[in-house]
Parts: C-alpha cells; structure tokens; sequence
C-alpha cells in the first residue's frame, strides 16, 4: 500500500476545488496524513493595445487569499492542516511545493475542459500530472446549474 503522510490540496476557490476537497479530506483522515492547502495567486502579466499598456487586474491580498483558504476546514478536527499562498504560475507552484513539502499525494478538482477551451487555457491538471513528484488524484464533479444552462445555450 502507498504509504500517504502529507496530501497537498491545490485550490483555485472553484466549486470544482471544493469538491475535491472532501476527497482530500477522506484520504487525509483515512490514512493519518497531514494536508496543504495551496492557493496560487497567479502573476499578471501587462498586456499591451493599441493606446498603450494596460494594467494587470490587482491581485488579492495574502491576508484576503489566507481568510478565504482557512475556510477550507476538514470536517475531523485530527486532519492538521497547513495553510500556504504561492505566487506565480500555477502549475509550476503545485509541483514546487509537492516537491519541496514531501508530499505523498496531490489531490485538486479539475475543470475538465476539451478542445478549444482546453488548447486556449491549457490545462493546469494536466501539468501537474506530467510534472508531479507523486500520484495525482484529479477529480472532476458534475457540471453546476449555470454551466448546464450556458452549454444549453450554447447548442440552442
């Protein structure tokens, strides 16, 4: 059996994230291993038009991306937590902190995208998959109600 100590729990706040969390969570209480919470808040970069540079959207605060992380609570209270922000690309950051945290294990939610939106965002969980020091467990949750509705409206 895998022996699985530490699990880092990537989250980009998705509804998708918070559903692999539960996951995190099981794993984490079942096996006795810690869990790491990350959330990468992901460099701008300035793009530039035709009357000049535009700003970068301002990225939260690490006091703002701390309140919202810790909300990310597992229902034993056993399972220890550590809460960490990185700051850049995101899929380098998930494989940085595996690495550097000697996690056993990487769980995260993934948006499952295919064709164009997928060649156009790329895919972090793919990433991760091809660059982790250790398995990972991508899991995707159905569609919400308002991706139901705008795929709807999309074939209509």
């Amino acid at each position: 059996m895998l022996p699985i100590s530490n699990i880092l729990f990537p989250t980009d706040f998705s509804e998708r994230a918070a559903a692999a969390f539960h996951v995190a969570c099981a794993l984490a209480r079942d096996h006795g291993a810690a869990l790491t919470v990350l959330h990468v808040r992901e460099v701008p970069t300035v793009a530039f038009a035709e009357f000049g540079a535009v700003p970068p959207p301002t990225l939260p605060s690490r006091a703002e991306v701390m309140e919202k992380l810790k909300e990310f609570e597992p229902p034993d209270g056993s399972v220890h937590v550590e809460y960490l922000i990185a700051d850049g690309v995101p899929a380098e950051e998930i494989v940085r902190t595996a690495t550097d945290h000697h996690c056993d294990m990487i769980v995260m939610g993934t948006h499952g995208r295919t064709g164009l939106g997928r060649l156009m965002m790329g895919s972090v969980a793919e990433e991760v998959v091809r660059k982790a020091p250790c398995p990972v467990l991508t899991l995707k949750s159905p569609m919400t109600a308002a991706e139901r509705l705008e795929a709807e409206l999309a074939t209509a």
